[in-house]
């Protein structure tokens, strides 16, 4: 399973856009989407694309299916968390708030005021990746999603409680990957901006 972070918008690193709708990419995360959709045509062989139905998502999706030829797939499990009250604020003034040290040192005891919490976020990502899993079995799925999605769903795979999850960077357009053996997943990859990918295996 191959996790691609969205491309980068005009409020990157400012705001908290949640799953509000009217966001799509930049000019910088056009090409961000140009250049992993490059990296992952190396790749000897992908099954199916799945993309969050956000617009950066699927703006980010759209390249990857063109380069591979595939048809993208759009999966509501790889949505970005409900930040509910939270979204669209500017995030230096949620750095101020005092429930912002939760959310960084303790997110699994924090829930987004009228949103989703970071357990709910994880136990998500973890299901419709099993889902994915089942209806590709032993093949290469490639889901574009957002960053604290694939981070708990990165936590998760290692075995990392989810408290510890925000000590995991996952940069727009970087590629995580995950291969799932009947032992345990094994992670390959994490937050992989460059080179080729097309020697990802277990050792």
């Amino acid at each position: 399973m191959l996790f691609v972070r969205h491309g980068q918008t005009p409020t990157t690193g400012q705001v908290l856009p949640g799953r509000a709708a009217g966001l799509h990419l930049s000019d910088k995360g056009r090409e961000q989407a140009e250049s992993v959709a490059r990296r992952l045509a190396d790749l000897p062989r992908v099954d199916a694309i799945y993309a969050s139905p956000l617009e950066r998502a699927r703006e980010t999706a759209a390249p990857i299916g063109k380069a591979l030829r595939q048809r993208v797939r759009i999966e509501k499990g790889l949505l970005e968390c409900d930040f509910g009250a939270w979204t669209g604020a500017k995030l230096s003034a949620l750095m101020k708030k005092p429930e912002w040290s939760t959310v960084q040192r303790a997110p699994s005891t924090f829930r987004f005021p009228d949103g989703e919490s970071f357990i709910d976020m994880q136990s998500r990502m973890a299901n419709t990746v099993d889902t994915l899993r089942e209806r590709h079995r032993g093949g290469v799925v490639v889901c574009v999603s957002h960053a604290d999605p694939i981070k708990a769903l990165i936590a998760h795979a290692m075995g990392t409680h989810l408290d510890l999850f925000q000590r995991i960077v996952i940069g727009t357009c970087s590629v995580s990957a995950v291969s799932y053996l009947t032992t345990g997943p094994v992670v390959l990859t994490v937050n992989s901006s460059g080179g080729s990918l097309s020697d990802l295996r277990p050792s």
